[in-house]
């Protein structure tokens, strides 16, 4: 087994077959199941570091060949970012090292002929960035500094900061590049969070508190989830904690009928069963409704749903844009957390950066509107809808909460209640919240509340 083998193979399915990187990821890990804590470690940073990293390795690779990155071949262009981002990120390699495991990933890839040339690029490379630690971009603008300095697009670069200040701009770039532990919900109707806190340290994890929300933790320093007893058990759930706001602030009470209209994979769905549970006490009332497009992302709800042994779910292929006559002003809350263009968590999907348009947001935007068109009629007079997002877009959160307002004739209402006190704004008090990366290391993630009266 060689590491850099495997992050080149999985390199080639993102950055060439389009393939998310997420799934890859987390299906090559899964395939490798004895890999040590260390090698897992490894091929995870480096399989991330070269997607966040890309536009900027690329734009440093070229300094030193005369043929443009995208015209090599894809072998060839993977294996130089791999090891460009060695030497450039990765200060325990040396730089000899780097070099000469990409010029043997070249002759194993059966491209010899070619061992030379990424042998000079790369030598060129280290030897130039040693002596400068970095290399001069005073000649860029702004956009561009911020584009190379973060390897953001210089389209979505300027897109916020139409809507942002600076300083807020560059704080999201970071983030998007800083390294989080991993979020998770407690699930207690299953364990208190002091015994699952024990139950993890005892397994080796190291724990921390969660930004917001009492039952939300972060953890680190384990080898495998699926591994770990207390998941097996399905004391904890992995959710980011803006993710858990969607289920804290639809104000969930013991018998209510919850339809969460795109729920893959399936978390706002078990947060939702999880409320219900803990409203109701001995009296176990209530049901959660999931549904989704798609046989595959059902059966991800479905999955997690087995783990967690809940009793008060059920799951069906569902397509959001056609009308389910048979629950018509039956919800008394509906969670639509509905497809976006998933800006606010570029950070733990690096390839979205590259691969999202303005056009693209702008037929997401208008996709949100049409399957709210359609689900606006399953509540019930009084019932709750949440609008929510996983995007940084005004177009796909501010102007869908107009089009709520205006168009289908909802209600906004405060969510302040809901919300610790460090959370609660301006616009939280009429409705909505907007969470950007580098707040306190939550996703980003747009969350409104609406009433049907």
């Amino acid at each position: 087994m060689n590491a850099r083998d495997i992050v080149l193979t999985m390199c080639l399915k993102i950055n060439e077959d389009k393939l998310p990187s997420h799934v890859v990821i987390n299906e090559t890990l899964k395939n490798y199941k004895d890999l040590s804590k260390q090698d897992r470690a490894f091929i995870s940073r480096l399989c991330l570091g070269v997607l966040e990293q890309k536009l900027k390795l690329d734009y440093d690779l070229e300094r030193f060949s005369k043929i443009k990155v995208k015209k090599m071949k894809p072998v060839i262009r993977n294996i130089l970012r791999i090891a460009a981002y060695q030497i450039e990120f990765m200060e325990q390699i040396p730089d000899s090292a780097a070099c000469d495991e990409a010029v043997k990933l070249v002759k194993k890839r059966g491209l010899s002929g070619l061992s030379g040339f990424v042998n000079g690029i790369l030598r060129n490379l280290s030897r130039e960035f040693q002596k400068t630690n970095g290399f001069d971009i005073s000649r860029m603008n702004e956009i561009e500094k911020l584009s190379y300095q973060y390897s953001m697009p210089t389209e979505l670069v300027e897109f916020w900061l139409k809507s942002y200040n600076r300083e807020q701009v560059e704080d999201m770039l970071q983030a998007f590049l800083k390294p989080n532990d991993t979020s998770i919900r407690i699930n207690e109707s299953k364990i208190s969070i002091n015994d699952l806190t024990n139950c993890l340290e005892k397994e080796g994890i190291v724990v921390t508190e969660g930004a917001y929300l009492k039952n939300a933790k972060r953890i680190s320093s384990y080898n495998s989830l699926t591994t770990l007893e207390s998941f097996q058990k399905g004391y904890f759930q992995v959710q980011d904690e803006s993710s858990m706001m969607v289920g804290t602030i639809a104000g969930i009470k013991a018998g209510d009928y919850i339809i969460d209209v795109c729920a893959a994979p399936g978390g706002k769905t078990l947060h939702a069963a999880e409320l219900l549970l803990m409203a109701g006490g001995e009296n176990q009332t209530g049901h959660v409704d999931a549904r989704d497009k798609t046989e595959k992302k059902v059966s991800l709800i479905e999955q997690n749903l087995e783990r967690i042994g809940y009793q008060n779910v059920s799951v069906k292929v569902f397509d959001a844009l056609t009308l389910d006559e048979s629950v018509i002003e039956k919800a008394d809350v509906i969670l639509a957390d509905l497809p976006c263009s998933g800006l606010g968590v570029i950070g733990k999907k690096p390839d979205i950066k590259y691969n999202m348009t303005r056009e693209t947001m702008s037929e997401l935007a208008k996709l949100q509107r049409e399957i709210l068109t359609v689900i606006v009629s399953y509540l019930k007079p009084g019932g709750v809808l949440i609008y929510s997002t996983c995007t940084i877009n005004p177009e796909e959160n501010e102007e869908n909460v107009r089009f709520i307002s205006e168009t289908l004739k909802l209600q906004l209402e405060s969510i302040d209640t809901y919300l610790p006190e460090r959370l609660q704004c301006e616009t939280s008090k009429l409705g909505y919240l907007q969470l950007l990366p580098g707040e306190s290391g939550v996703d980003g993630f747009f969350i409104s509340r609406f009433r049907k009266v």
